[in-house]
Order: C-alpha cells, then structure tokens, then sequence
C-alpha cells in the first residue's frame, strides 16, 4: 500500500508540473544563426511560447512551429518594450497556463543577460525550467574580429567585465585597482556609452595608455565593424566614427593579433545582405554557399513547391510507360515527385528498362545518378532552346516523349520538339505557388536601404516577388533602384526587366555555383555582363 502511495504521489507531482508548464530559458548566440547550439533549435520548435529579445536573431522565430505565440521584449537604448519585473511575471503566467516557454536571449542567459533573475522568480514561483547555454558575445566577437582572448605568447588571463555600471557612481562594484593589472586581457560589454570613463580608469590604476584595445560593433553579423586603438585614444576615435551599441570592447596586447587573424571581415562577401527568394526545398545549398562567403543570407521564399490539384495525368502517363522511348525533364522537382508516384504505384526504376532520359541541368542529373543511371541527353546550356539544339542529333520524329513539369511552364520545348516530329505529353508533376508570408523585414530592409542584392532563380520567384509587395506600388520599384538584382539565366532576367528591375548580372551558366561566383566578381567590382 505505502509504494502504491507513492505512486500516486508522483502522478499527482507529475500533472502539478504539466499543468504549469516548463521553462526554458535559451542563449541564441551573438548573431550569426548559425552559432545557435542543437538544444536551442529544439527548444525553439517545440515551444508553445518564444518571449525573445532585442539581440535574438529573428530568423530564429523561423523554427518555432506553426500556432507558437512570440513575444517580444527587447531592450535596446536604453527604450524598454517591458520592464524586468514585467518580463518575469509574463513567464511565469504562460508557464503557469501549462505552455512550454522559451525565454529566448541574445548571447548566453548567465552572462550579463539577467537569467539568473528569471530562474530565482521561476524557483519561487514553482515553475521547473531548465538553462540551454548560448554562445556568448564576449568569446565568440573577438573571435570573429580575429582576436583571441588568450595566447600562449601573450597571456593566459581573461576577464569579463560589464561596462553598463556607470564609473561616476559614488561607489562602484568594480575594483579598478585590481582589475587594470590583474588580468592580460579584459572584455567589456555593453560599455560604449563608458567607454571614455572605462579607459580612464584602467589607465589612472597602472594600465599603459599604450594598450591595444578593440571596439567590434555588431559582431558575428554582416554589420560587424571594428575599430583599433588605444586606452589613449579609444574615446576619441568612438567618438569620431559615432560608435553605438551594441559592441564589445577587448583591452590588451592580444588584439595586436587581428593584423594576421582577420577572417571573417576579409571574406569576399563580407557586409553584403543578400536576399534569397528560392524555394526553400531548394535553397538550404545557394544560402550555405553565400553564407560561407561571408553574406548575410535573408531566406524569403517567393515559391513553394506543392503537389498538383490531381494526380490523374502523370498516374496514367507512369501506368503507360511502355508506349513512350523519352522521359525528359526540366528540372529536380519533375524528377522527384516522377519517381514519388512511381513507387506509390508499385513501381520502380526497372520498370523504366529501355526508356531513354533526358535532363536540363547537372542537378537534375545528378538525382539520377544517385540511382545509378547516365541520363542520354543532357544540353550545354540549361534552358530549353539548348535541350531542343540538343535533341537534333537524335532521331526523334514519330517518337513519344513525356515531359513531366510544373503546372506553370514556358511552352518552347514542346512546341518545338512537335515541330521535329516528336508526340510530346506534358503532364503536371507539381506546382509552384506563392507563400503566404510576411514581408515586413524584408520590405523593412528595402526601404532602409540596408539590402545589396536580391537574386532571382526563375522567372516565378520575380513574379511573386512582385505580387507579394504589390501594395507598396511605387515605392518598390524606388526601393529596387538601390538594390542589384541577380538572375540565374536570361528568361528570368527579361522577366525582371519586364518588371522594370535593372538587372546587374547574369551567370555564364545557369547554375547556382554560376550564379555564385559570378555573385562574387559583382562585388569585387568586375560585375558579369548582364
């Protein structure tokens, strides 16, 4: 009976505890989102509730899942969305309404973010929580500047200290004395509005005036900038270039070590923001690739991949394979959703024994020979005037081909392959359609000036582009004057000019590594004939 008891005990403990929720309060790293750790991702897609700050990267909002309630609740300039006291009591109560929550935090929530406040109230409140540590800004900025805290050859101390304490306080907590000497390399946070007291004070108490000392703004991030002085003359170059939050500061001899470490503000797409409008199915490659480049990436979709309304055509174009000698198709979509119905349908790639493939472009290629098969026909160039170029060494009057593409798709290839005699059937395979989305960030960005470059891979994803910010009218063509315009080949590039959007470049080769580097000579000033 007394272990029957205590069963029931923990039933009973463990509905109190469902019925109040959980808490997980998650660092979101300094910025680039790729410094998001695995656990927060996680914590971020099955959250009922995202309460997010000012330095939380919003492209994070982007895992949270369909219905989540996201709140913000930045900081930032001294203008508060809510006060302290107001954030811990809106935790609480949506943890308390049996809603898991993430307390989502720029940085790490222990190091000067305040966390620790937020775990007491959740303690005394009941409310189990747990901590998901972030990549913090006082590690991870210096070393995007090329800057490392410690070095064998210049020191093995580091202290973290934040520059928020205003230095004209009667007593401060900090103990200057101590800290000018103590430590080979100090880190402030959140010190620039101090920065001018912060270096006199390190100075009066021992510091050399000639110290190395690094102001890195908005680091991690395509913004990042950084200046280099000394505890001399730091203020005065803040001042002069107009230094504003949020930035680190590092004092001592290892920011001399930039002259030679400075990766990531020397990659050949840093401080560029590109906005990416493939599909997102396909556009996780193009984003890695500008991305490594040093770009910062705006996933914005502009189409959607979707299966079409009916099934019915290209089921009964796959249940009559045998009466066709060509399957051809125009892109990675037609193949895989092909081969979807294919093995729905009880068949296989046997079942294409003595079909002959053709296909536009290496990637549609590639599916295949993932499977083992050599397409018989793939063009030079990757558009269909090449693939109809291409099908005059073959003899192909009187034979059956099956085209298996998009509901929405430019009419040459069929029309000109029936001029050669061929017996086309086009069948829908998929459809592309418009996102439901919002536009405000980017159309945010547009009107601000602050993008470089948009990049269009098909004439669908200028269309919709164009639909989706159809109510700014005028001001989106302003907006587009200051922006380059990237299009991966010549038909989306006259459909951006249909548009009246000044195209910039076009790739030699219509592919998306093209398109990259020819992204590339763009900014470096040997731009790509468009």
């Amino acid at each position: 009976m007394e272990g029957e008891a205590m069963n029931q005990s923990a039933i009973i403990n463990h509905r109190s505890s469902i019925q109040k929720g959980k808490v997980y309060l998650v660092g979101a790293g300094p910025g680039d989102p790729g410094l998001l750790t695995i656990k927060g991702k996680e914590s971020i897609s099955r959250a009922d509730v995202v309460i997010y700050d000012y330095l939380a990267n919003r492209s994070f909002l982007g895992y949270a899942r369909d219905g989540a309630e996201l709140i913000y609740v930045g900081k930032k300039g001294g203008s508060h969305t809510m006060g302290q006291e107001e954030i811990n009591a809106l935790i609480v109560d949506r943890a308390g309404r049996g809603k898991m929550v993430v307390r989502l935090k720029g940085g790490d929530p222990f190091i000067f973010g305040r966390g620790g406040e937020e775990a007491q109230e959740l303690v005394k409140a009941g409310v189990d929580f747990e901590i998901v540590p972030g990549v913090t800004s006082a590690i991870s900025v210096p070393a995007y500047a090329g800057i490392p805290l410690t070095h064998r050859d210049y020191t093995a101390t580091v202290t973290f200290v934040t520059g928020h304490e205003d230095p004209l306080k009667e007593k401060s907590d900090i103990a200057w004395d101590k800290l000018a000497t103590g430590a080979g390399t100090l880190v402030f946070l959140m010190g620039v509005g101090n920065l001018g007291k912060i270096a006199e004070n390190l100075v009066s108490n021992g510091r050399s005036p000639d110290t190395p000392v690094a102001v890195i703004r908005k680091g991690t991030s395509a913004e990042q900038t950084t200046w280099v002085g000394n505890l001399g003359n730091i203020s005065r170059l803040a001042g002069e270039n107009r230094i504003r939050p949020p930035a680190i500061i590092v004092v001592g001899d290892v920011v001399r070590l930039r002259e030679d470490l400075n990766w990531f503000e020397t990659k050949p797409l840093f401080g560029k923001r590109i906005v990416v409008t493939r599909a997102r199915e396909q556009a996780s490659e193009f984003l890695r690739g500008l991305s490594l480049l040093g770009a910062e990436c705006i996933e914005f979709p502009t189409i959607e991949i979707a299966p079409p309304e009916s099934w019915e055509s290209l089921d009964t174009a796959i249940r009559g394979l045998d009466k066709y000698q060509w399957l051809l198709f125009t892109s990675v979509n037609g193949v895989k959703f092909f081969l979807k119905r294919l093995r729905f349908l009880g068949k296989d790639v046997r079942d294409l024994k003595g079909l002959k493939i053709g296909a536009i472009g290496p990637k549609t290629a590639d599916v295949w020979a993932q499977m083992g098969i050599k397409p018989d026909l793939m063009p030079d160039e990757y558009r269909a005037e090449a693939v109809v170029e291409a099908f005059k060494k073959w003899e192909i009057e009187g034979k059956k081909i099956l085209l298996p593409r998009a509901a929405r798709a430019r009419e040459v290839l069929p029309v000109e392959l029936r001029k050669m005699g061929a017996e086309v059937d086009v069948v829908v395979a998929y459809e592309t359609i418009r996102p439901d989305h919002n536009t405000g960030r980017v159309r945010e960005l547009l009107e601000k000036g602050a993008i470089d470059m948009v990049a269009f891979t098909s004439s669908s994803t200028v269309e919709n582009f164009v639909k989706m910010f159809r109510a700014d009218g005028d001001s989106l063509q302003e907006w587009m004057e200051r922006v380059a315009v990237a299009c991966i080949g010549p038909i989306t590039a006259k459909t951006a000019e249909e548009n009246n959007f000044k195209v910039s470049l076009v790739p030699p080769k219509y592919t998306i590594e093209s398109l990259t580097e020819s992204i590339i000579l763009f900014f470096k000033g040997n731009p790509v004939k468009a």
